[in-house]
C-alpha cells in the first residue's frame, strides 16, 4: 500500500496574480489562505481541506492551443452547492462556459490565464 490518502492541493500557473484572485476569491468564492513568503509572486487558496496555489510564473504552455471544450484539457473540477448561481455569476462578468458532454450536472469554463475548470453541481 502506498500510503497516500488524500489531494492536498493544485498547483496553477497565473500571469497576474490579482487578476486570479478577482476569478477565484471574487467570482468564485473560495477563501484566500496563509502563504509561506516564497521567492515568486502568488496567492494559496483553501477549499474545504484540500488548497489551489497560484503561482505567478512564467508559463510552459504559452502559445500552445487548447481544446474548445475543456473538459478535454488539464483541468481542475470542484463540487459547487449551487450551480445556477455559479452560472449567473460567469455570465454577468461575460465568461462563457460549456455544459458537461457526459450529461452530468456540470459546466466547464477557463480562468483568466487559461487553466481549465470544471465545476459540478
Amino acid at each position: 500500500m502506498s500510503g497516500m490518502v488524500s489531494l492536498h492541493h493544485v498547483s496553477l500557473i497565473v500571469e497576474d496574480t490579482e487578476r486570479a484572485l478577482a476569478f477565484y476569491t471574487g467570482l468564485l468564492e473560495i477563501e484566500s489562505c496563509y502563504r509561506p513568503e516564497l521567492s515568486f509572486p502568488g496567492a494559496w487558496l483553501q477549499l474545504g481541506e484540500q488548497q489551489i496555489h497560484l503561482l505567478e510564473l512564467p508559463s510552459p504552455d504559452s502559445g500552445v492551443a487548447r481544446p474548445d471544450h475543456v473538459g478535454r484539457d488539464r483541468h481542475l473540477a470542484m463540487a459547487v452547492t449551487d450551480l445556477d448561481a455559479v452560472k449567473r455569476r460567469l455570465e454577468q462578468a461575460g465568461i462563457s462556459y460549456t455544459s458537461s458532454q457526459s450529461g452530468r450536472l456540470a459546466i466547464f469554463c477557463r480562468d483568466p490565464d487559461g487553466n481549465g475548470v470544471e465545476l459540478i453541481g
